[in-house]
């Protein structure tokens, strides 16, 4: 038998069949994609259909499945799979539950599990102080990996800004929780001698906590922690821009925390803005002060107390009786840490003219110390944690004149870091908060118009001044005002556990941190257990008013002028 040529054509008449049937085939798909798509909605009703093809009958209720018809069919190829798996994925999103539902479901639980009262006891409270300790403890690489994906950030920044300090956070107030539950017992006077008077802390409720991207588990974890303590339940908001962090948070909390009282919500701004919608007992917001006046105009509906942390141009002053390569040593680690991302670090310099030009070259000294001479290379300087950032913080550079750095790339989200002289008041640098490796350095000719430039912003979040005379750091200290103040350092007043982090006017507004958290998710309920012995004296109050009854009280009232009020009867 003769074996086939390879190279043998198949006969004429059989190819033709083949290729008839192949062809009525794929019009028969085609057909079927048709009909589906008028059966969910995807295409008008009154498209023309192919010869043959019957019209399917839809309910109202079938039509449309999906949220924006005929978006599946445009983007389907002609392949009946491809097309069917364009399908299923737009009708697995229509299904997905919106965030407003989620919230709606969370909040449910959180207030069941606030009426049932488990989260008023100090042994339930510890507990989950701990759980949250010991997930720090267990994956502290994880975050340090997760913190490197978003901002680039090095493992020992990570550890020692975020581990660490929330950590600590959690021991202190694992070791202090007893005593801040114990109630506070009143001053008393005349009326009150025999009663017992006193001040109780009892959660506020539930509690939203939306967090910000530049220090993402320290300043989701530090509110928790107070907000925790003080009984409350929690839903936490992390930002997306820190993607990594915050779906690590999403996925370990949850396995640490009691599910009935503590829950973790990932979305967007857009979704953000439904969870405002719903009403919570207090609000701490942490991000920029746009989106703080959209959180506060939210709360405002339901009457919401809000505590919110936002930003500022923190101002530093550099004396001429100061130690030069100390304050750029310290000025230079505090606005280039974290690739200069940090909300309390200083935003601009005021330098005293007698040593601008020496404190410019010992920043440039600094910066070539801590990050060699190419900043890129380096395993120890982060990047902007999106383009978006990286695009806002570029256009600050056009600002004055760059003594140093200067050098961006958007591929990388790189910006060196940059020191700029020359800078106006009107430049935008000094318009914007600036959360960027830009340091300006502005010129002065003495105190007092440091002192007056300060006072021309908004209060900032921090004041930072650097002097050896003790009259100009008093002077500032006096004559300004911020959220904190620091002289001889930056940053590490909010290291200190036991000093509140806070902002005032633009910058903020509600403390948090150490005991002050504990305050701030506290409602403080005041109680008088009365003692009726005393309606001997009391019964003066009642009508009919009598003037003898009246100067009475009024005598009693100024028995003691060192402590007025003291013998008022009431």
């Amino acid at each position: 038998m003769k074996r086939a040529d390879p190279g043998h054509r198949v006969a004429p008449k059989l190819e033709q069949h083949v290729s008839l049937r192949c062809r009525r085939l794929r019009c028969a798909f085609v057909d079927a994609e048709m009909w589906f798509a008028l059966a969910l909605g995807l295409v008008e009703q009154d498209t023309q259909l192919p010869s043959g093809v019957k019209r399917p009958r839809v309910s109202v209720a079938a039509r449309p499945l999906l949220e924006a018809p005929g978006e599946a069919m445009e983007s389907a190829s002609p392949s009946p799979s491809r097309w069917f798996r364009a399908l299923r994925r737009t009708v697995v999103e229509s299904r997905k539950p919106s965030t407003s539902s989620i919230c709606e479901e969370v909040l449910r639980k959180s207030r069941n599990a606030l009426s049932s009262g488990k989260t008023r006891t100090l042994e339930f409270r510890i507990a989950q102080l701990e759980a949250i300790f010991q997930m720090l403890e267990n994956n502290a690489n994880q975050f340090v990996e997760a913190l490197h994906k978003d901002l680039r950030r090095p493992r020992f920044e990570t550890l020692l800004s975020e581990i660490t300090t929330v950590k600590n956070e959690a021991r202190y107030a694992i070791n202090n929780l007893e005593k801040w539950m114990q109630p506070e017992y009143m001053q008393k006077s005349m009326t009150s001698l025999l009663d017992i008077g006193f001040v109780q802390s009892e959660p506020v409720g539930v509690v939203l906590i939306i967090s910000s991207w530049t220090f993402p588990i320290q300043q989701s974890l530090v509110p928790l922690i107070g907000a925790i303590a003080a009984g409350n339940c929690v839903i936490l908001k992390p930002s997306d821009a820190s993607s990594n962090a915050a779906e690590l948070m999403n996925t370990l909390l949850p396995k640490c925390l009691d599910n009935e009282c503590y829950h973790v919500i990932c979305c967007g701004q857009a979704d953000m803005m439904e969870l405002l919608e719903h009403r919570f007992d207090h609000i701490f917001f942490t991000g920029d002060r746009t989106t703080g006046k959209m959180v506060a105009q939210a709360a405002a509906k339901h009457l919401t107390p809000v505590s919110l942390h936002l930003g500022g141009k923190n101002p530093c002053y550099v004396d001429k009786d100061c130690d030069i390569a100390m304050a750029a040593k310290k000025i230079a680690w505090s606005r280039f840490v974290n690739a200069g991302q940090c909300p309390l670090a200083p935003e601009y310099v005021l330098c005293h003219a007698n040593v601008q030009d020496k404190f410019v070259e010992a920043l440039r000294s600094c910066v070539e110390e801590f990050y060699g001479k190419n900043p890129q290379e380096s395993p120890h300087f982060g990047r902007m944690v999106n383009v978006e950032h990286y695009k806002h913080v570029k256009e600050l550079l056009s600002s004055g004149k760059v003594a140093f750095g200067g050098q961006t790339e958007e591929r990388d989200k790189y910006i060196a870091p940059t020191v700029l002289m020359g800078v106006q008041e009107s430049d935008p640098i000094m318009q914007r908060d600036t959360l960027g490796p830009i340091l300006p350095v502005l010129r002065v000719e003495n105190l007092e118009e440091a002192i007056e430039f300060i006072n021309r912003k908004d209060r900032p979040l921090a004041t930072y001044v650097y002097s050896n005379n003790s009259q100009v750091i008093s002077e500032i200290m006096s004559k300004t005002s911020s959220g904190s103040f620091c002289s001889s350092d930056s940053l590490i007043q909010s290291m200190c556990i036991s000093l509140p982090r806070n902002g005032i006017g633009n910058s903020g507004v509600g403390a948090y941190g150490g005991k002050y958290s504990f305050d701030t998710f506290s409602h403080k309920r005041s109680f008088l257990l009365r003692n009726t012995a005393i309606e001997c004296v009391t019964y003066l109050r009642y009508p009919p008013y009598l003037d003898k009854n009246l100067n009475l009280m009024l005598w009693a009232s100024s028995l003691s002028r060192k402590k007025e009020g003291w013998c008022q009867i009431i």
